[in-house]
């Protein structure tokens, strides 16, 4: 199939080469144009490392043309940080077309601002935007156009707006990663699948002393101890809480099942974990008050979580108090700053308007 990838950080280069290994027809968009000129000087590959070895892909075009990168795309993937998201998503806008799936894995909610953009341009195409609760690959970039995949996800709930155009936006969706995903509904339950607000804010938060002493730290080996597991567990119980306040139903992908050897399998399978620090490639240099742990997990998944949470009528004082600290190292109102349901443009709305909304879409 034809599918455009945008980005260029190590999601985007993963489900690239991922997608031209393959054997899809793959355009990936960035707006660095130097890195874009040297990228084509190089003949537009990308090294692949997994498990089998290494993979030499060519993909059909890198370009800084975003209208070239998305013409006659059936998917459109976008798994950029969510504080690109706005940027991404006006450029985006007036260039989709009737049928194309546009998926954000994960994405805060942000397949609701990728929407909006394309009302706001009036673009009247009939296009889906859906969201998942985690990056399909467990992956980083080892050189300029090299990237390393250590994990495969197993299982990806997928939530579509509007919910009405679901059933053709999984179908594309699922050509692309075939007998991996799960529907679990509209936007907003995807939304509240996303894994990174759960179990990066403690990691980064918790373990902020070591962080800023150690000239590297591996967040996810070292850093990951009982006391913040659990934590994270707690945590995650609101977030459960808020889905079963909007009454999602199950399953509901507790991370305690991230960690877990046998049972359920979660997003990444099982063992996940241990594969992850085992690879090494979270070993690195944070800068708390610059990390996206902080700026994207914690400032935006978390003010998120939270708004939601006031609508659902449910307690989350754990991430209430997890945006204060957050907040207080980077000298921010991170709740104020964040991403509310009133900064999507959706405050106004009773939960009954905004789950009508996320069934029909914008001219339902």
């Amino acid at each position: 199939m034809k599918i455009a990838v945008l980005g260029g950080g190590n999601g985007s280069f993963a489900a690239a080469g991922d997608f031209a290994f393959q054997g899809h027809e793959v355009r990936l968009w960035r707006r660095d144009a130097a890195q874009v000129a040297e990228h084509r000087a190089a003949g537009s590959r990308i090294t692949l490392k997994d498990a089998n070895g290494r993979h030499n892909v060519q993909l059909a075009a890198v370009t800084t043309d975003i209208a070239e990168a998305v013409r006659h795309a059936e998917l459109i993937l976008c798994p950029t940080p969510a504080f690109a998201q706005h940027d991404i998503a006006r450029l985006l806008a007036p260039h989709l077309a009737d049928g194309q799936v546009v998926f954000l894995p994960p994405a805060t909610f942000g397949s609701m601002i990728f929407a909006a953009a394309a009302h706001d341009a009036d673009n009247n195409a009939a296009v889906s935007f859906a969201e998942t609760g985690t990056l399909p690959w467990l992956t980083r970039k080892h050189g300029p156009f090299e990237v390393a995949i250590t994990i495969h996800a197993k299982r990806l709930p997928v939530g579509v707006f509007p919910l009405v155009a679901a059933d053709h936006a999984l179908d594309v969706i699922g050509r692309a990663f075939p007998g991996v995903i799960e529907p679990c509904g509209d936007a907003l339950s995807g939304a509240l699948m996303n894994a990174g607000p759960i179990i990066h804010p403690p990691l980064i938060v918790m373990n902020a002393g070591p962080i800023e002493h150690f000239e590297s730290w591996d967040i996810h080996k070292e850093g990951t101890q009982a006391a913040i597991r659990r934590v994270t567990d707690a945590l995650d119980a609101e977030r459960i809480a808020v889905r079963k306040g909007f009454g999602y139903g199950g399953p509901h992908f507790p991370l305690a099942h991230h960690y877990a050897s046998e049972g359920e399998q979660w997003m990444y399978g099982r063992g996940s974990h241990d594969r992850l620090t085992d690879s090494g490639d979270w070993r690195e240099r944070i800068v708390l008050t610059e990390h996206r742990y902080m700026w994207e997990d914690l400032r935006l998944g978390l003010s998120l979580l939270v708004s939601v949470a006031e609508l659902a009528g449910v307690a989350t004082p754990l991430a209430f108090s997890f945006l204060a600290i957050g907040g207080a190292i980077c000298s921010e109102d991170f709740l104020e700053g964040g991403r509310t349901l009133a900064s999507l443009g959706l405050g106004h709305l009773d939960r009954d308007e905004l789950q009508s909304l996320l069934r029909e879409g914008f001219d339902g």
